[in-house]
């Protein structure tokens, strides 16, 4: 079911330079049709026109993607990263439907002079060349106001919203959260999988809770305009965050422990206290996250008991998607970075299939095509279907962004 194609005119990134001259040149992942097309649900005619209706018509937003394109041999990814120059997938995103995505860069994997990522100067030059890129085109909109996204939306465009998943950049500098919002940075988690001086990760065995630095930050993030995010950040942590944030907050990609307990996974205390000041869960499809009982080979179905166990847990207003997809053999990344990504932490142990791709979440282009297909399929109302695609996480961007 192809998407119009919108404003996009067919810029590639850094195409104002000279490819292996300017920067260095790698073979690059399609961006449509890297592996095969989703087969299901078979859909209507009239379910098909709604399909397109609603994703023509609502705001479409991702909580969480890196919807850039990576190196066809994965194994070249690092030298790809130590260029600092990640090329945007501006093709799958013109044909994905979204309105907006929460864009998280490199985060962990930006190593452009480091192996373990994280470093500040590598953060600022992942940012900076994204941006000089993004300069240069008139499709992808840097979002850093409610009204680029509604611009976005009204002119055919796609709003790119700027985070990072976890904090640990600033180190103990808190008017450097000030330097990223400056740059456009306005969602931000507290910490990834390792503690830093915010609070706990999720790989920590034990978790010390938010810090006093850690709660002076969450502080700055309210009155600067930034969602705060705990998708990666240990339970304890986690609940402090939530009840000292005077803004609700996201938990921008993460399931639910009730339907696959890993520590990737959230309690229902988090996901429930989360919801109650306001805030939302986006439902992750990275693979070998989101499994379940019912469906342990991961694809579509194995999120959407997720989705469905959350929506019955908190109420479809506090459900959201961030699919935490990207243009290339995403498997393949997560095994060369296993050990940044501390995987082994977030798995604790919990034996499960493994699977090439996730079949129907693999990539940014096709994601909400097949999430708005299955919940037509599935007899969600309109309404329904808006607010989970992009309505509830507009109403937490409109409550914490000034």
């Amino acid at each position: 079911m192809p998407h119009p194609a919108k404003r996009y005119t067919g810029y590639r990134s850094y195409s104002y330079l000279e490819e292996g001259r300017d920067y260095k040149s790698f073979n690059l992942a399609p961006e449509i049709e890297r592996v095969p097309a989703y087969a299901g649900p078979k859909l209507s005619t009239a379910q098909q026109e709604r399909v397109q209706r609603l994703l023509t018509e609502s705001i479409v937003l991702s909580t969480h993607d890196h919807p850039t394109r990576f190196p066809e041999e994965i194994d070249e990814t690092i030298d790809y990263n130590r260029t600092g120059r990640h090329r945007t997938g501006y093709e799958g995103l013109a044909r994905s439907g979204m309105t907006a995505v929460i864009d998280n860069f490199m985060d962990g994997t930006a190593c452009v002079t480091s192996q373990a990522g994280w470093k500040w100067t590598d953060i600022i030059a992942d940012l900076g060349l994204r941006f000089s890129d993004l300069a240069h085109q008139d499709y992808v909109i840097k979002a850093e106001t409610v009204a680029d996204i509604h611009h976005a939306k009204d002119t055919g465009r796609l709003a790119l919203i700027a985070g990072l998943e976890a904090s640990t950049p600033i180190e103990n500098e808190l008017d450097r959260i000030d330097i990223l919002y400056g740059f456009g940075i306005r969602q931000l988690g507290i910490a990834y999988s390792e503690a830093n001086t915010l609070g706990s990760g999720l790989k920590e065995k034990g978790d010390g809770g938010l810090t006093v630095f850690g709660r002076r930050a969450v502080e700055r993030m309210n009155k600067l305009g930034i969602v705060v995010d705990v998708s990666h950040s240990g339970d304890v942590t986690s609940m402090d965050t939530i009840e000292h944030s005077t803004k609700p907050i996201m938990i921008t990609h993460a399931g639910a422990r009730g339907v696959w307990n890993t520590n990737r996974m959230k309690p229902d205390s988090v996901i429930k206290a989360c919801a109650e000041r306001g805030g939302v869960i986006g439902l992750e499809a990275a693979p070998h996250t989101t499994l379940s009982a019912a469906h342990p080979l991961h694809t579509i179905e194995s999120v959407m008991d997720h989705f469905v166990y959350c929506v019955d847990l908190v109420g479809i207003e506090h459900v959201a998607f961030g699919p935490d997809t990207l243009f290339g053999d995403h498997v393949g990344l997560h095994n060369l970075f296993a050990g940044a990504l501390s995987l082994g932490e977030a798995h604790a142990g919990v034996e499960y299939e493994h699977v090439p791709y996730v079949d129907g979440l693999e990539n940014p282009a096709e994601c909400f095509w097949n999430i708005v297909s299955w919940l037509v399929s599935h007899d969600y109302s309109d309404d329904e279907i808006r607010a989970v695609v992009g309505g509830n996480a507009m109403r937490v961007i409109e409550e914490v962004w000034i």
